[in-house]
């Protein structure tokens, strides 16, 4: 099997490590538009060799793993080179725009629109880790538009490298995202610009900040290259998020100003319901498919 993956990062160099642990018969091919990339994707053999565009007809999958504005651009032309048999697919944050935008190219049944829930705070090629994917959600949009048999190819190697599969319009999918994976960024990043514009002395966050701010304030280490234009893309939804997250910072400040800690106290115990929500998660219930975005 040929593999093209577009965009050597975190991303893309783990699902490109992943497929080399799962297939016995596979060439990966590397496109990215820096050079220094690709130099040390081959030196840490995420990919077999360095590729172009042109390249793009031998492949029988391609792994779309860059920013989500730059996808509105690139995915057309791929799937203006590649041959009938191949699949492409995606790991962007945002899915109603793209979706939209090739929804009335030609080959608009080679893709497969994809957003596996995973990640870290890292990125490029050496951020890349194997078995990133492993029990992980891979949010799968408008699967009736892709080839069957297309589709089941990118199917089988998401199970097999150990992703469950859930089924999501994309309107359902960027709203749902908006609220458990763009705000907390949003929160994380505001956090950390807080600590820095008002604690001058960065020997005093290095030496006072504890595990609970260092685990709050990770996701502002990502990459603002790659997160502005989801933010940009998602606007409406994220706008939405904001408004309710703005809303219940001013009441819990209230609650503090009017000294009821007792609501506090109350405001907490409830929120502690989260806990039971992401534990109640059957990490071992692999390849669970859902319908809808219900």
């Amino acid at each position: 099997m040929k593999v093209f993956v577009i965009g050597i990062g975190l991303i893309g160099g783990s699902f490109a490590l992943d497929l080399k642990s799962v297939l016995k018969k596979v060439e990966v091919f590397g496109i990215d538009r820096s050079e220094d990339h690709l130099d040390k994707a081959l030196e840490l053999g995420l990919i077999d060799h360095k590729a172009n565009f042109e390249d793009l007809d031998k492949a029988d999958l391609v792994y779309l793993a860059i920013p989500v504005d730059s996808s509105l651009e690139v995915l057309p032309k791929v799937l203006d080179q590649v041959n009938d048999n191949c699949v492409v697919t995606d790991a962007g944050s945002t899915k109603e725009h793209l979706c939209r935008g090739i929804a009335d190219h030609p080959k608009r049944r080679n893709f497969l629109a994809g957003h596996p829930i995973s990640g870290t705070e890292f990125s490029g090629p050496t951020a890349a880790i194997h078995g990133l994917f492993r029990n992980k959600t891979n949010i799968i949009c408008e699967v009736e538009k892709t080839a069957f048999k297309l589709q089941e190819r990118a199917l089988e190697i998401f199970q097999a490298i150990g992703m469950r599969i859930r089924y999501m319009d994309p309107v359902s999918h960027d709203r749902h995202i908006a609220y458990v994976s763009h705000l907390s960024h949003i929160s994380s990043f505001m956090l950390g610009k807080t600590v820095l514009e008002k604690e001058k002395n960065e020997r005093d966050i290095f030496d006072l900040a504890g595990s609970g701010f260092e685990s709050t304030v990770r996701l502002a280490k990502s990459s603002p290259a790659m997160w502005t234009p989801i933010f940009s893309l998602n606007k409406k939804n994220v706008m939405e998020t904001l408004d309710e997250y703005i809303s219940n910072l001013k009441h819990f400040r209230k609650l503090m100003e009017e000294d009821n800690f007792e609501e506090v106290f109350s405001e907490m115990e409830r929120t502690n319901h989260i806990r039971e929500v992401l534990n109640g998660i059957n990490q071992n219930d692999e390849f669970k498919i859902v319908e809808n975005g219900k």
